[in-house]
């Protein structure tokens, strides 16, 4: 996808996404890149990650890659040491990587609670706390956390990712009250359903075919079909951008409606 004229709101800016390998990470990716920002994309698959790197810098983009897993506590240090290295700053930080578990609190093993709790929360925490640091240094700014409508309203089969995601959406608001006075801006985005690789795994673990899954997902959702990646990336950038600058504590709905209920 080649990325459009430069808007360049982010011109100068140095951006941090994580789960950039795919999904909203990567739109995100593209979308800062497309407004002038150099991003840093992190994630698991080194292969995946060389892609997304190799088309935005196809489409006119700037940016590095580095592998690695954020439930790793000294990967989110070194992430973020390595993006100020090697890109300069760190202006934004968009927490994206995330995993999805279909399951009651019955259905529920010790290590997937674990897996979900470490990979949607704990890394959050540890990746702001990080960030944190050179953006204190400059009194300057944007941490935008991809939560989910789970984290405002129940979800049936979801008792670990609904929990890891709505304290996910008040890790949010208490590191904004902390860093308010700060010139630190924190906020978070809440999607319904997405057309990622992510829901298409949900699907599976529900035991729902691509088709089937989409075609309920979009029944039940008020503007009558899933998210795309874009229109979620649009909105994170949006929080990250000056456009947003009286903005900090907020989570948004990106539902299509759902939350209106």
């Amino acid at each position: 996808m080649a990325i459009r004229e430069p808007e360049g709101d982010f011109e100068g800016r140095v951006a941090l996404v994580t789960g950039a390998t795919s999904g909203i990470g990567a739109a995100c990716a593209r979308e800062l890149a497309a407004r002038g920002a150099r991003v840093m994309l992190t994630g698991r698959s080194a292969e995946r990650g060389a892609g997304v790197l190799e088309a935005l810098r196809d489409a006119g983009g700037e940016g590095a890659f580095l592998a690695g897993d954020v439930r790793d506590r000294a990967f989110c240090a070194r992430v973020v040491a390595e993006t100020v290295d090697r890109l300069g700053s760190l202006d934004i930080l968009v927490n994206n990587a995330g995993i999805s578990l279909a399951a009651s609190a019955l259905e529920t093993r010790d290590e997937q609670w674990d897996a979900v709790l470490e990979t949607n929360l704990a890394a959050v925490f540890f990746l702001s706390r990080a960030a944190l640091g050179p953006m204190l240094a400059r009194r300057a700014g944007a941490i935008v956390n991809v939560a989910s409508d789970w984290g405002l309203v129940g979800g049936e089969r979801a008792a670990a990712y609904c929990a890891s995601k709505g304290g996910l959406v008040l890790l949010t608001r208490a590191m904004a009250l902390d860093h308010a006075r700060d010139g630190i801006r924190i906020n978070a985005v809440c999607p319904t359903d997405t057309d990622t690789p992510m829901m298409l795994e949900d699907f599976r673990q529900r035991g729902v075919s691509a088709q089937d899954g989409a075609r309920l997902a979009g029944e039940a959702i008020p503007l009558g079909r899933m998210a795309r990646a874009d229109e979620v990336a649009r909105v994170v950038c949006f929080l990250a951008s000056d456009a947003a600058s009286f903005l900090t504590g907020v989570a948004l709905p990106v539902d299509g409606g759902q939350t209106a209920r």
